[in-house]
């Protein structure tokens, strides 16, 4: 629950300097003097709004998950696991399929 208050506290923040930036940089083009500095406040706002919400998307994610074998053979069974599919030898179903094309292309000749 923290995390998501951080995180849209942090989305608040981050489109409350942009505004602030947006207002800042308009004010300036009044003055006609189109370059100057973006106000120190409106900085440490950002840098606030970033960390909060690195914060807060580190308190919102998920529980971590272990990447081992063992954890993974605990989810499934031997038989899942082993199948070992590169092994299988189709040659013998081969001849099979193939056996009744040759024999029509012969009667066809």
């Amino acid at each position: 629950m923290l995390g998501r208050i951080l995180l849209l506290f942090s989305t608040f923040a981050v489109f409350h300097a942009a505004f602030s930036t947006y207002e800042h940089l308009s004010h300036l083009k009044a003055l006609e003097r189109p370059e100057g500095p973006i106000p120190s406040d409106i900085i440490l706002e950002t840098l606030l709004a970033m960390v909060l919400g690195i914060i807060g998307a580190s308190l919102n994610a998920p529980k971590l998950k272990e990447i081992t074998w063992a954890s993974e053979m605990r989810k499934h069974k031997i038989d899942e696991m082993d199948s070992r599919l590169g092994f299988a030898n189709y040659v013998s179903r081969g001849k099979i399929l193939f056996k009744s094309s040759v024999g029509n292309r012969k009667q066809i000749e």
